[in-house]
């Protein structure tokens, strides 16, 4: 993927000026096309789809979808997303209050939802919606953020370094006690250290990376459908514990 067309978050992550962001987030999309393989000809949504850079990749690929639907809460991001993707009919958009609609219930044969859980409230809420969107037999392709052990560390260092660089994003990124990082470094299945919420005047509170516990929704998501794989990125000879990200795959019970 060129520039030419890049969207906020494309701007932030696969362009960042910081060569350790740009190559861990550039493999979590690369990731994200390898495992969409089977999606061909089918139809997928994309949950908190940001920018839609998945699509623009998924459009470039020898294996797209022959319908894809982003989901995204902001309206500012649709309306930028429609214009550019206007000339590819097969990639609309949606926003939350609108996947209510009876004709999204089991409408779809894969859902792919990347980095959104960390920074949900109400996470049982979401994974049931979304097994009401997925058909039966249908699949769930899902990646977070990998906040516990060793690569929490690095991550720290690295956010640091951003903020010192003046990069958007990173600048109130909120800070760790050593208790916490030694929570989090030795994390089991249960959270380690609390949460903050961050709400901004209309928009609904949400969670920052801070405290994120990849096992917990692992045990949420195997309580709701067959979990086919556990991977990490972008090493994917590493433990799904040692990577940037871990990614799920699941099935949805016929």
């Amino acid at each position: 993927m060129d520039n030419s067309d890049q969207g906020h978050f494309a701007e932030k992550q696969l362009f960042s000026r910081i060569g350790l962001l740009r190559w861990s987030h550039g493999s979590r999309f690369r990731v994200a096309v390898e495992k969409s393989t089977a999606f061909k000809g089918l139809r997928v949504l994309d949950y908190g789809c940001g920018d839609a850079t998945y699509f623009s990749l998924m459009l470039r690929s020898p294996h797209p979808p022959a319908a894809m639907v982003g989901m995204e809460i902001g309206a500012d991001v649709i309306e930028a997303n429609v214009r550019r993707f206007a000339a590819s009919p097969q990639v609309t958009f949606v926003d939350l209050p609108g996947l209510d609609a009876p004709e999204h219930v089991g409408a779809y044969d894969a859902v792919v939802c990347m980095e959104v859980f960390e920074h949900l409230i109400e996470t049982d809420a979401t994974l049931d919606q979304l097994c009401r969107l997925i058909r039966p037999g249908g699949r769930l392709l899902l990646s977070v953020p990998v906040e516990t052990g060793l690569p929490v560390i690095v991550k720290l260092i690295v956010r640091r370094i951003a903020a010192w660089r003046g990069m958007h994003g990173y600048d109130s990124t909120v800070p760790y006690t050593w208790g916490e990082v030694f929570r989090s470094v030795f994390a089991g299945p249960e959270q380690h250290i609390q949460r903050v919420i961050h709400k901004e005047g209309d928009q609904a509170p949400v969670h920052c990376h801070k405290g994120f516990n990849w096992k917990l929704l692992r045990d949420k998501i195997a309580k709701r459908m067959r979990i086919t794989g556990i991977s990490g990125s972008p090493i994917g000879w590493l433990p799904a514990s040692m990577g940037s990200q871990v990614w799920f795959e699941a099935v949805k019970p016929d």
